[in-house]
């Protein structure tokens, strides 16, 4: 069949840009960019405000009313949060984290990424009233740490990319504890023990067998969300707990699947045609089958993963990007010397950088773990770099541990300086080592 116009110039371009892994580093990039424009620009002011827009949801006395710039952080980013816990489970269930040796390295890399960025934060803030920033240089944003490393396709051995996607993973684990024990305003503990009633159903839901996304995203949402969002505790933690009760498990296994899969084939082949491009009844059903059978033959976990992937990158992500990432470059917050600037700034870029590549050697001078095949020590230099790109968890947090817009903007100075450095200088380092291997 000839390809029409609108697949050829709009349709196929977009699904390769989708499907492209540096796309999405890109664009949230470039949400960032535009923040940042606008907010040193005359309309800086209207900007603002836009996110101070309150919006009411609720039925009679029941109500939640909170600004848009809310409604991101606390409803739009839980989506993002389901995603990361879906890719956790999956990890932990059949991933790089499911083998203890092969797990060590970006384990331990990841918790030595965390514990030396705080520490040099806390050396800056220590006694302070910023104290409580500690955890905004301890994460590692994977959109632009894998954008990056696509960036340069196949020069980059793929157990690199295994390593930077398993230790963004398990620091990423290591984000929602902190958040869930240390970003937790008073708790209200009627709502967290409803909380914990909507999930028990959800675990029982996923042991009686109950397949349906529909079910747990009401349950989820409706229920266990909107509880957590009442607690005190952050209600994004109860989409990563929603997640793991998501099932993970086939309802056909791969032999039956291409057994009927065949049988189906065979049954489309034969049946009546139509002279038009229509397909006939009996096509239609045999179509429906395979599209069922197909649907059985995937875990729910996978479906729901690879389906909000784009979602999560090119909508929730840069709306994210742009509703946080907005800083003036100009007036009393900007200060390059702040101590919160320097902790976050020196955390993200000195901190994870030595804390990813002093304990990882450490492991494996000692024995305790070995370098992933493919990868030599200057791979595990630009791994360390890649981590201090802190984007998007550290500009979450940030917003967690300061009310002071002051230090709120002195914090988003730091992350954004130290994420730039870190991309240049890790996209670097990253060519030059791939550039080498190949001579």
């Amino acid at each position: 069949m000839k390809e029409k116009p609108v697949d050829r110039w709009i349709v196929e371009p977009a699904k390769r840009f989708i499907n492209n892994s540096s796309a999405s580093g890109i664009v949230l990039f470039s949400s960032a960019f535009i923040a940042i424009v606008i907010s040193n620009s005359p309309f800086a002011e209207g900007f603002k405000n836009l996110w101070e827009i309150h919006l009411r949801i609720g039925i009679g006395s029941f109500n939640i009313d909170k600004s848009l710039h809310h409604w991101i952080n606390d409803g739009l980013m839980a989506i993002f949060f389901f995603v990361v816990g879906l890719e956790l489970k999956r990890e932990i269930l059949d991933g790089e984290l499911s083998n203890p040796r092969k797990a060590l390295l970006p384990i331990v890399a990841a918790i030595g990424g965390m514990i030396f960025p705080a520490v040099i934060y806390l050396f800056f803030n220590y006694g302070k009233e910023t104290v409580s920033g500690w955890g905004i240089p301890m994460a590692t944003d994977i959109a632009f740490a894998l954008g990056i490393l696509y960036l340069l396709g196949d020069r980059i051995p793929v157990s690199l990319k295994v390593f930077v996607t398993a230790f963004a993973i398990v620091d990423d684990i290591g984000a929602v504890l902190v958040i869930a024990f240390f970003y937790t305003s008073d708790i209200n503990m009627i709502s967290l023990l409803t909380g914990a009633g909507f999930m028990a159903i959800l675990i029982f839901a996923n042991y009686i067998g109950v397949r349906s996304p529909v079910f747990y995203g009401i349950v989820g949402i409706g229920g266990l969300w909107t509880a957590f969002l009442m607690s005190g505790v952050h209600a994004t933690i109860a989409a990563v707990l929603a997640a793991f009760t998501i099932p993970a498990d086939v309802k056909v296994d791969e032999s039956n699947y291409y057994l009927k899969l065949q049988q189906l084939i065979e049954r489309f082949k034969n049946a009546k045609k139509r002279a038009s491009s229509l397909v006939s009844s009996e096509q239609l059903h045999v179509l429906e089958g395979i599209r069922n059978l197909s649907k059985n033959a995937l875990t729910p976990l996978q479906r729901l993963e690879h389906s909000m992937h784009p979602l999560v990158a090119f909508i929730v992500m840069p709306v994210f990007a742009l509703a946080n990432a907005g800083v003036g470059l100009t007036g009393d917050s900007f200060d390059l010397t702040a101590d919160v600037t320097m902790g976050v700034f020196l955390g993200l870029v000195i901190g994870k950088f030595l804390g990813v590549c002093c304990v990882s050697i450490l492991f494996v001078k000692m024995k305790w773990a070995s370098l992933p095949e493919g990868m030599n020590y200057r791979h595990l230099l630009s791994a360390g770099l890649l981590a201090s790109i802190g984007f998007t968890m550290s500009l979450f947090i940030t917003e967690l541990a300061f009310d002071d817009q002051t230090h709120i903007t002195q914090a988003k100075v730091g992350i954004l300086m130290a994420s730039l450095i870190a991309g240049i200088f890790s996209f670097i380092l990253l060519k030059l080592t791939s550039d080498t291997n190949r001579n």
